[in-house]
């Protein structure tokens, strides 16, 4: 009798689990229900002073007290990159938004060059925000690389409308990040090959396909990500680049900083960012990982997170240190554990 009992209440037991979980899962993926489904993505009409575009957002989960939004870098990079942010942030219940910032390949391309600056992009993360229905109460950026740069732009206007800040292998000033390539990491390379780019670079021959010969294994492979093999997300947001957007304000490549972008500098303001930031920094960076850690130090409730074998792209080559602080960070804030 006892037997049968005990089987009972542990098939009861079971068969609530399962319950709770499948409606669980079921409120986790559904959203706008009185309208075609369309697998998240929306495209959101942005303003501008030259007319008004739409940029591509995709929309995971559903979660009130936790929306995540993802800058990707470049600029002019794609949302691919960072779709290795799927499986870890759905595992969670995190809400969370992939999305190509305008001029990126899935959103649409003005050529009007005025777009293209700092702070017209932070209107339109504002009005990215505003279309997700995040507030003060849920609402967290983060940004890597050129994203960094963004976020950091973002919370200094606009912080009374976020949770928290996530700056992922970005310095708060694009001058020190130059010096840190000049001084450092050109050092680490060849003799030879370093004169070999510098030469191509004083010719200003960037399109010369020896250029990027010479970056590829003796630079990008050694400070932007590590992989042997590198993840399907990368090559297709590598050949996805808006390249006309990326070198007017980033210059011909990620080795230093020469476009709109070059005198881009923070620093002295970090101090004025008071809601919960963590800053990521990784061993093999392009940017000086004891510069992030100082960032963390700046702004009011920092957190410092670092990478011991990631390169500027840590969420694939440092991958489980790098989502496993990202997670914790988020958990902490959302549980109001950072101070």
């Amino acid at each position: 009798m006892r037997s049968i009992i005990a089987s009972t209440i542990l098939l009861l037991t079971v068969s609530c689990k399962n319950e709770n979980q499948t409606s669980s899962l079921s409120n986790y993926f559904t959203y706008n229900q009185d309208i075609v489904e369309t697998a998240g993505v929306k495209m959101i009409p942005i303003k501008t002073p030259v007319g008004e575009f739409k940029v591509w957002t995709k929309r995971f989960g559903n979660n009130p007290k936790i929306k995540v939004l993802l800058l990707h870098g470049g600029p002019a990079m794609t949302h691919e990159y960072m779709e290795c942010f799927e499986t870890f942030f759905q595992r969670e219940g995190f809400e969370f938004y992939e999305y190509d910032q305008l001029g990126s390949y899935y959103s649409d391309q003005p050529k009007n060059s005025s777009l293209w600056t700092t702070e017209r992009f932070v209107e339109e993360v504002e009005q990215v925000r505003k279309a997700i229905n995040a507030d003060k109460n849920n609402f967290y950026v983060l940004g890597n690389s050129w994203g960094g740069i963004l976020a950091m732009e973002y919370a200094l206007k606009y912080q009374q409308n976020m949770k928290g800040l996530l700056v992922s292998n970005m310095m708060a000033s694009a001058p020190e990040y130059g010096k840190y390539a000049d001084e450092v990491l050109a050092k680490q390379m060849k003799p030879e090959i370093l004169a070999e780019i510098r030469a191509l670079e004083a010719k200003k021959d960037f399109n010369n396909p020896r250029y990027m010969e010479l970056l590829l294994p003796n630079f990008y492979k050694e400070h932007l990500c590590r992989l042997k093999e590198w993840p399907d997300g990368l090559n297709r947001a590598s050949k996805h680049v808006n390249g006309e957007i990326y070198t007017l304000m980033q210059g011909p490549s990620e080795f230093g900083i020469s476009g709109r972008l070059a005198k881009w500098d923070i620093k002295n303001r970090l101090h004025e960012i008071t809601i919960p930031t963590l800053m990521i920094g990784a061993k093999y960076d392009t940017m000086d990982p004891k510069a992030m850690e100082e960032q963390s130090k700046l702004v009011k409730k920092g957190r410092y997170l670092y990478c011991p074998n990631g390169s500027h792209l840590a969420m694939w080559d440092d991958q489980k240190v790098f989502m496993n602080g990202v997670i914790q960070f988020i958990n902490d804030v959302n549980l109001e554990k950072v101070q």
